[in-house]
């Protein structure tokens, strides 16, 4: 993965989406809009349409500033969850006490209307004003005059208005923090899953800077063993199987860099690269290494691991071929056992003392390693003397298809 690219995915803020906080805005000021006229269809029906109407009025604007105290908290999404919850405390107390401004006005009117009703000056009444407060209307005291009884009423309507206002905006304060709540909730899930996607990425970054490694071990190992072979040629004389190889070595180069270290190849192309491989080989043994390879027509666009296998063709004709003086088959065939994939590299070499070849741990890691990085543990590598003589690598792991 570039490095600038990790950088952004590391440096980039977690945010909730707008939508999703326009909607859980809606969401709560539209519940209390349910939940209110719930409330009045079960206790006082008077006025019930008009003041359906400017309930939603009121909501509209709770919802309007519930969506400006947003655009101030948003700036504090990354503080201390102490430091986000005392910003809401503060933002959240003047968004409350508008609110109950906003709720005063709009409802001033049919709160006039309801308040001057006519009562019976000798009898107890009980109505609701626009808040759902209980008003009680006690018998007027016989001996206050009318210019009492007005200041008395002045007084208690006031009394009344602050203690509405103050009703009001307790109640909206903390309508506003339980949204505040569930936002904080939502940065939190938000900075969650930002996390674990870049866990992810950091993961996918350190599988592919291993496959890379293991990648490029390959490539020194072969060019060693190849320059080895080359010079073989030189000093025996063998000018124009010298030049031959070197043609096939910068065909198999050109094939081989190009691909990318970290993907797969369809199994066709690493077949084809083998080959390379083997005729890079035959000029050096033209009289003792023969080639086998069996590639089923439905298996050639299986998936595999580039140059997977590079070091297991490359041990076959280093301990079975090299050793000897009689002709020795190097042996590449692919078949599918029930949803896998198994690819068999084999010689019928001289095999080695006490079943084993020393050696061979490099290679044979180097794979196994390339495998684990690839597949995990479902893929496996196995590797010993072959019945009847010889040597045989099997590999194991998902069929696939390559999707180049």
């Amino acid at each position: 993965m570039p490095d600038g690219l990790m950088k952004d995915i590391a440096d980039s803020p977690a945010r909730v989406p707008t939508r999703a906080v326009l909607i859980s805005i809606a969401g709560i000021w539209l519940c209390y809009l349910a939940l209110i006229t719930l409330r009045s269809l079960l206790l006082d029906r008077s006025y019930f349409v008009e003041m359906l109407g400017l309930r939603a009025l009121v909501t509209l604007a709770g919802i309007t500033v519930t969506a400006l105290a947003w655009l101030i908290l948003r700036l504090f999404d990354n503080a201390r969850v102490g430091i986000r919850m005392a910003i809401a405390l503060i933002v959240m107390l003047p968004a409350a006490l508008g609110l109950a401004m906003i709720n005063r006005q709009v409802f001033a009117g049919l709160d006039q209307k309801i308040l001057g009703q006519s009562r019976n000056p000798t009898e107890v009444q009980i109505r609701h004003d626009t808040a759902g407060n209980v008003l009680v209307d006690v018998p007027d005291p016989p001996q206050l005059t009318p210019q009492q009884l007005a200041d008395l009423q002045k007084k208690f309507a006031e009394q009344a208005l602050w203690r509405q206002l103050t009703d009001i905006a307790i109640g909206r304060y903390f309508l506003l923090l339980a949204w505040a709540a569930l936002y904080f909730a939502m940065v939190t899930a938000e900075q969650a899953r930002a996390a674990e996607r870049r866990e992810g990425e950091y993961k996918r970054a350190a599988k592919a800077a291993e496959l890379r490694s293991l990648r490029y071990q390959v490539n020194p190992h072969f060019l060693f063993n190849t320059l080895n072979s080359l010079s073989a040629l030189v000093m025996t004389g063998k000018g124009q199987a010298a030049e031959q190889m070197i043609q096939s070595l910068s065909s198999f180069y050109r094939r081989s860099l190009a691909e990318d270290p970290t993907g797969s190849v369809a199994l066709e192309q690493e077949v084809a690269l083998q080959r390379a491989y083997l005729e890079i080989e035959a000029a050096r043994f033209p009289d003792r290494l023969v080639t086998c390879i069996d590639l089923p027509a439905e298996l050639e666009n299986a998936s595999v691991p580039g140059m997977i296998l590079q070091p297991l063709v490359e041990n076959a004709v280093k301990y079975a071929v090299a050793p000897t003086r009689t002709p020795v088959t190097v042996a590449i065939v692919a078949r599918e056992e029930r949803g896998w994939l198994v690819i068999e590299v084999s010689d019928n070499g001289p095999g080695a003392p006490n079943g084993g070849r020393k050696g061979l741990g490099i290679g044979l890691t180097n794979v196994r390693d390339r495998l684990a990085a690839r597949y995990g543990e479902v893929a496996t590598l196995a590797a010993g003397p072959a019945e009847g003589g010889g040597w045989r690598a099997v590999l194991r792991m998902p069929l696939e298809h390559h999707a180049g």
